[in-house]
């Protein structure tokens, strides 16, 4: 078994255990009453209103805070959802008074300056992708995909073409089949090959002339480049098909691959996950959309172009010839835009070495961890590694075992049971921010809880039965996520 860095210290905290603040405040005092106030005008106070004193109330939240994981913690090895450091720069940045209090109601003429830091964000991504136009209307990524579709079918009816069903790979993302029917269009999964890999011989067969489009997610839930793209391609145009590209695992290929040279007609992107912005619980999400040159005019409207005024440059809204319309009330979130926009003009033309280094990391993982853990592919892994549950059925464990032992260590367990074509799945993707050492020891907690499992019957109830260090332990995950109860 690896030896544990000595330097590491991953023990958990042990977490004491307080009341809600509705049960822990004593109920404020009756206030005295004004009689000389009429009592028609008085304020009703609250029936129940806590009030607590001040040391109380921080150590309450800083209680409840400990109770989190957060990327401050150590590696947060979700596979999938690109969960990498967010630089505390961006952060200051966004919070400056002039972009703190900036507006979109303010109207062009007073949001000059930020509609330029939002057309540079949407030109470095257009350079970086190397497509024709992005538009960053989109709230995030299953947003980005539903708008994407809505172009494609807006598309085939502007040519009078009537197509009905779109073609998905069973290793594209979980959110495809769902964007696709919630535009009217039949969902049709098409097989992947052994080595992860899309089945050209089943796409052939699947696709007709109603087919609109395939949507391929490069690369793909098993972390493995679709290296057949061209051919999918010509393929795709033998039926007068587009080609849409789920960007959320760009952190691979970010500035080493050609989205025109592929053949991309619409893709959608996660600012979220590859531009290092807060992702989930830690603020809103941001996607964009990019559009080759016979998709740019079905963007969604408004799209924001530069032009010139009074020979100087000009930030302003217009409507494309064919848009789509409307996605969403606002143009983006400034907020995270600014963040994105920061860590691109920090990268600037590093973003190739960046990838390069996500792409390292995922292997030292993988290869790391073979002959503990199954890898789903033999193929080398792009951004994330993905393994099957065979080794720890045979350790008498299961996958989600081994994701609650993870979090005695102190880890955040990796993505489990997805994508499903992979038995018992586990998707671990470090990205590039994430050291040799921090890695090593992961590595280390993953062989010491499978050679627990071998070793012992007790050994294999001890993982069993993990968590035990945590604020809660053997939770009904299937009840919580079919009845939830989102109100104390």
């Amino acid at each position: 078994m690896q030896e544990t860095p000595s330097f590491q210290n991953k023990t958990t905290m042990v977490i004491r255990r307080s009341p809600l603040v509705a049960e822990y405040g004593r109920l404020e005092e009756e206030s005295p009453r004004q009689d000389n106030l009429p009592r028609e005008v008085q304020r009703k106070k609250p029936d129940v209103f806590p009030h607590l004193k001040e040391p109380l109330l921080m150590r309450h939240y800083h209680r409840l805070a400990r109770m989190n994981y957060s990327w401050d913690d150590g590696l947060y090895p979700l596979g999938s959802c690109t969960m990498k450091y967010n630089p505390v720069m961006h952060d200051s940045l966004s919070a400056r008074p002039a972009y703190l209090n900036a507006h979109p109601a303010w109207g062009e003429e007073y949001s000059q300056g930020a509609l330029r830091l939002v057309y540079e964000t949407q030109k470095m991504l257009e350079d970086i992708l190397d497509i024709h136009s992005v538009n960053l209307q989109p709230a995030a990524g299953a947003h980005g995909e539903l708008t994407g579709v809505f172009m494609i079918r807006r598309y085939f009816e502007d040519k009078g073409v009537d197509k009905n069903n779109i073609l998905i790979p069973d290793s594209a993302h979980g959110t495809n089949p769902a964007s696709a029917m919630m535009s009217a269009f039949d969902s049709v999964q098409v097989k992947s090959l052994p080595d992860g890999t899309l089945d050209l011989e089943d796409l052939k067969n699947k696709i007709n002339d109603k087919t609109a489009a395939l949507m391929i997610t490069n690369p793909n839930t098993l972390g493995v480049f679709e290296k057949n793209i061209i051919a999918i391609k010509e393929i795709l145009e033998n039926y007068h098909a587009l080609l849409f590209m789920d960007g959320a695992n760009l952190n691979a290929i970010a500035g080493r691959v050609s989205f025109k040279k592929m053949g991309v007609d619409v893709t959608q992107l996660n600012l979220h996950k590859t531009f290092s912005t807060p992702h989930g619980g830690g603020g809103p999400g941001q996607g964009a959309i990019g559009a080759s040159e016979r998709m740019a005019p079905y963007l969604p409207s408004p799209s924001l172009r530069m032009t010139l005024k009074d020979q100087k440059p000009w930030y302003e809204f217009y409507s494309p010839a064919k848009s789509i319309g409307k996605m969403k009330a606002w143009y983006g979130q400034f907020g995270i835009i600014i963040r994105a926009w920061a860590y691109l003009k920090t990268v600037g033309n590093r973003m190739a070495d960046i990838s390069g280094k996500a792409v390292l990391n995922a292997n030292y993982i993988k290869n790391e961890l073979s002959g503990f853990l199954e890898p789903a592919s033999e193929n080398p892994s792009m951004h994330e590694a993905v393994f099957s549950q065979k080794t720890l059925t045979d350790a008498g464990i299961s996958t989600m075992n081994l994701a609650k032992a993870l979090l005695d260590r102190g880890f955040y367990a990796p993505t489990v049971y997805f994508p499903l074509n992979v038995p018992g799945a586990i998707m671990i993707e470090p990205t590039e921010t994430e050291s040799k050492e921090e890695m090593d020891y992961f590595i280390s907690c993953v062989r010491e809880i499978v050679d627990m499992a071998r070793a012992s019957d007790e050994g294999r109830a001890r993982i069993a039965g993990s968590p035990y260090d945590t604020a809660v332990r053997h939770i009904d995950e299937v009840g919580a996520a079919r009845n939830p109860r989102l109100q104390w």
